[in-house]
């Protein structure tokens, strides 16, 4: 037997539950993936609080918990891409808060860089590639200055770093106490709420990655809808700007992001780690939205 998060009804952080449960194996073409850290995001609690949601992606009861996870290959099924050893980082959705993971070839698995840990890397498939798609999405370029919303968030640190390794100018909102921590990651800080526009000055490009009070500023300011970008907007946002999301990342693009976090160039803050058995208070935690930086579940 072997543990995994699991809930048989939907609801808050308390319909979750560490379970034992049967083992998995790897068959041919896979891989089991023996789970040490998992990354948290808001689309995890709000698929296991929503029915519907939780149908838009095909999550049926009972269901596992999770998408972001790093850990060690410990099995390899004839004509694996991985081999027994391999530390590796990726994404099982309703799978990953499990101490296995088996993954095929339709799932998203890359092999972790020396230098970044797997807490670091179990961050990395969605914010990482979330972020990416979204500064693709409003073609950022050097000498841009982008407006981000929700600037501290999990999405958001990815989302500042790379549009400064880009060689844009970032204003990045977010509540005042969290300004110095944006200052930090490169940000000109700016208050979310009523009268953003009036704050911000002059923008080149926008993405919004909490709602749509961004996009509606950047709008306000003359910024092209073609140069906006939302992420949590659903597919329809305002004004005609762009919907995008993790799905529509660049190839390529989380294996840059990895390489970036080994050599240096990025940085990954985690608010919080938790084990396996507190997942409760991690997703109590991470759904408060003032969480800055990532929270991880370790195993």
């Amino acid at each position: 037997m072997s543990r995994a998060v699991v809930y048989e009804k939907f609801g808050g952080p308390e319909v979750l539950e560490l379970r034992e449960v049967p083992e998995p194996h790897a068959g041919p073409g896979e891989v089991r993936v023996r789970v040490t850290a998992a990354g948290l995001n808001p689309m995890d609690w709000r698929l296991a609080g929503s029915a519907e949601a939780a149908a838009r992606f095909g999550l049926t009861l009972p269901a596992g918990f999770g998408y972001d996870f790093a850990g060690v290959v410990d099995e390899a099924g004839p004509g694996a891409k991985h081999a027994v050893g391999d530390r590796v980082h990726g994404g099982a959705l309703g799978r990953a808060v499990a101490d296995f993971v088996v993954a095929g070839a339709d799932d998203q698995l890359f092999p972790t860089p020396d230098g970044v840990s797997d807490e670091v890397a179990s961050t990395l498939p969605v914010a990482g590639s979330s972020a990416s798609a979204a500064l693709a999405a409003v073609g950022l370029r050097a000498g841009d200055t982008v407006l981000i919303g929700g600037a501290a968030g999990g999405v958001g640190i990815f989302a500042v770093q790379l549009a400064k390794l880009a060689g844009a100018t970032v204003i990045g909102t977010a509540a005042e106490a969290t300004f110095p921590f944006l200052r930090k990651l490169g940000a000109e800080p700016v208050a979310y709420g009523p009268g953003l526009a009036d704050r911000v000055g002059n923008v080149t490009a926008a993405v919004d990655l909490f709602g749509t009070e961004t996009a509606e500023a950047a709008l306000a300011l003359g910024v092209p809808p073609e140069r906006i970008a939302t992420i949590a907007a659903g597919p329809h946002p305002p004004g005609g700007v762009r919907a995008t999301g993790g799905a529509d990342a660049e190839p390529g693009a989380l294996a840059c992001i990895a390489e970036a976090v080994a050599a240096g160039r990025l940085t990954v803050p985690i608010a919080a780690v938790f084990p396996v058995e507190r997942i409760r208070d991690a997703v109590e935690l991470q759904a408060t939205g003032h969480v800055h930086g990532k929270v991880v579940v370790t195993l």
